[in-house]
């Protein structure tokens, strides 16, 4: 494989699963993989309205605010957390309901989805000037501020790299979502 850079403006809107609101998908592994077969997947989704979250049973998912004031999350019934600082990855499984109630308007959101059984997933923030590798678990980096160069090219907000081992460079006052997937030990 080699570096790929995938374009915020190149990630056509799709439907969620449960059809009750957008996403727009940047990178899945495999890349024919169907919703029920995928080893993982990235995307930003839209949150428009108080929506109930789709079910991916079988599914670790890492959600963290992008833009907006974020919204309030309800997990089956119990549990709340609330997304609300943008950049906060936050962990939680793919089949427990989600109920949400925005703060304030419509938010837009990263999501990493990773099949449990088979992998571990993670999301980090670089937010550090300067040169920054990636390791074999490195599978996607995701601009959330200002710039990143790499040997593909330059990437803007919301641009992504499939990084294949090479290095970045964050410019100043630059941050951007590191997205790690590692098999798990059998």
């Amino acid at each position: 494989m080699t570096s790929a850079i995938i374009r915020a403006t190149d990630c056509l809107p799709q439907p969620w699963k449960n059809g009750m609101g957008v996403t727009r998908e940047i990178a899945r592994f495999p890349v024919d993989a169907d919703n029920e077969h995928f080893l993982w997947r990235v995307s930003v989704a839209e949150v428009n309205s108080a929506s109930p979250f789709s079910a991916f049973p079988g599914i670790d998912r890492h959600i963290a605010l992008l833009d907006g004031n974020g919204f309030t999350m309800v997990l089956d019934g119990s549990h709340e957390h609330r997304l609300h600082t943008p950049f906060e990855p936050f962990a939680f499984a793919g089949e427990s309901h989600v109920d949400v109630a925005l703060v304030g308007g419509a938010t837009r959101d990263f999501n990493l989805m990773v099949r449990r059984a088979e992998a571990l997933g993670s999301v980090t923030v670089c937010g550090e000037p300067g040169s920054h590798a990636t390791d074999a678990a490195s599978v996607l980096l995701f601009v959330l501020r200002g710039t990143a160069e790499t040997a593909a090219g330059l990437l803007q907000v919301g641009d992504a790299l499939r990084p294949d081992g090479t290095a970045f460079v964050l410019h100043e006052g630059s941050m951007a979502f590191v997205v790690r997937v590692s098999p798990r030990a059998g």
